[in-house]
């Protein structure tokens, strides 16, 4: 036990460290003896284990973090408080280079960067570690560095990306501009699928397995607009015999679907931000409420709005909140915060297949979700611009308030600019965050700053 700890204190301390200056470390690599910290598999699974709940605790994927900003970013979620805050200026679309918000989601996910390149450091110059072992390790590893630096490109385009923990490198490292993000983003994935299995490691799919990571290399195919990769990989998954959509809506968000991809863990069985920070009741909002545009988009018949909704009157004012996630008591055992499931699959492959002017065969993937929520189904006189204009509203219903849906949907659509209907104050610059001030005043090479800011 004495050896766990020491692993998660010195993987936690270096990204501490890593988050103060970018990903500068200030420990160099010979001070830290690899192979002593990762001697055997149980201490390279905590470190690991550490990873993950750090992740679930604050980074681009954290329930109830940078989803909550990013759908009142959107057109998902009002903000109802009062006083001026960074949380507010990014709902009013007013950022700028010193909000702390957009710092924390830079440098957190920097932090789990560089966890993750030390994990797969430390595996790799370990002699007490089988092979077969080092196989997950580095690919989960991997695969979380790739989720952090998927987020990171789609919020601030050209990024850092850094492939190690060697201080040297990481004081003064440029920017990968965003197409090569991407491509490198292909070949670190493609790698993760060659290690990791189809099976999971826990029966809960608290761990990714290797169709998670195919499912993130399919959005970075979907982002550099390569429909037929993306196409094949998401039938991959869908034809795995390992997923199947859930027919109970009120079942959708509990821990045990077989819809579920990936989902992360709590700690303790607590309750999980998001059953939570989007609840209010007897009262008007005083942090978030749904927004109408959101509310509007559901036909009354629409199971979603029934079940995953609540509307609160309150002085002749009728308020919706979120209501996927329920368990708020504190004593949570039915609810784990859900990734990636098998409905994106679906109408990623739909918005793939209609690309490529496969109607026909796109159909059956978009109809999925709606005929869970009890809709008429979309028939094949349905044009092309019509069905993408239909699976990008499908992608709102179903996952609104969910891990930053909203924004990645609109930008892949080249829609983001549509928000201008219902956000006064959206402009052309407002695709991108600004790189952080702070990041920029110690690493000139981070220069220029984004357009605009």
């Amino acid at each position: 036990m004495k050896t766990i700890h020491f692993i998660i204190l010195i993987i936690v301390s270096l990204a501490i460290t890593s988050c103060e200056k970018m990903i500068e470390v200030n420990i160099p690599n010979d001070q830290i003896d690899k192979e002593t910290v990762f001697k055997d598999v149980q201490t390279a699974n905590a470190a690991l284990a550490a990873l993950y709940a750090d992740a679930m605790k604050s980074s681009p994927i954290a329930g109830g973090d940078l989803e909550t900003y990013l759908s009142a970013y959107t057109d998902e979620l009002d903000n109802f408080t009062t006083v001026s805050s960074d949380s507010r200026d990014l709902f009013l679309n007013q950022q700028i280079d010193t909000n702390s918000i957009v710092y924390n989601v830079w440098a957190t996910a920097y932090k789990h960067i560089y966890s993750a390149n030390s994990i797969m450091e430390g595996v790799t110059a370990s002699t007490g570690i089988s092979a077969s072992d080092k196989r997950y390790l580095s690919g989960e590893a991997l695969f979380v560095r790739s989720i952090m630096l998927f987020y990171l490109s789609q919020l601030y385009g050209d990024i850092p990306y850094p492939e190690s923990t060697d201080y040297m490198i990481n004081n003064t490292i440029n920017k990968t501009n965003f197409a090569q993000v991407l491509s490198n983003l292909e070949k670190d994935l493609l790698k993760v699928s060659s290690l990791l299995e189809n099976d999971y490691r826990n029966s809960e799919r608290i761990y990714p397995n290797r169709l998670a990571a195919r499912l993130l290399l399919a959005k970075v195919y979907m982002a550099k607009q390569d429909w037929n990769k993306t196409e094949n990989i998401l039938k991959e998954i869908a034809q795995s015999g390992l997923y199947q959509i859930e027919p109970d809506i009120t079942k959708v968000f509990q821990k045990t679907g077989k819809h579920i991809i990936w989902q992360l863990k709590p700690n303790n069985n607590l309750s999980l931000p998001q059953a939570g920070i989007y609840y209010f009741n007897n009262s008007a909002p005083s942090s978030y409420a749904l927004t109408n545009a959101l509310i509007n988009s559901f036909s009354n018949d629409d199971l979603r709005k029934q079940k995953w909704i609540a509307p609160v009157v309150f002085n002749g004012v009728t308020y919706y909140r979120a209501e996927k996630y329920k368990n708020r008591g504190g004593n949570n055992l039915t609810e784990y915060s859900i990734i990636f499931r098998l409905e994106e699959v679906f109408l990623l492959l739909a918005e793939a297949l209609t690309q490529q002017d496969k109607i026909v065969e796109a159909l059956p993937y978009v109809n999925a979700t709606r005929q869970r929520a009890q809709l008429n189904l979309l028939t094949s006189s349905i044009t092309k611009s019509a069905l993408l204009d239909e699976i990008l509203i499908e992608n709102k219903r179903e996952f609104f308030t969910e891990v930053g849906h909203r924004f990645i949907d609109l930008k892949r659509m080249g829609k983001l600019n549509n928000l201008q209907t219902t956000k006064p104050n959206w402009k052309d610059i407002h695709k991108l965050w600004p790189i952080p001030q702070k990041e920029i005043l110690l690493n000139d090479n981070l220069k220029p700053q984004n357009p605009g800011y």
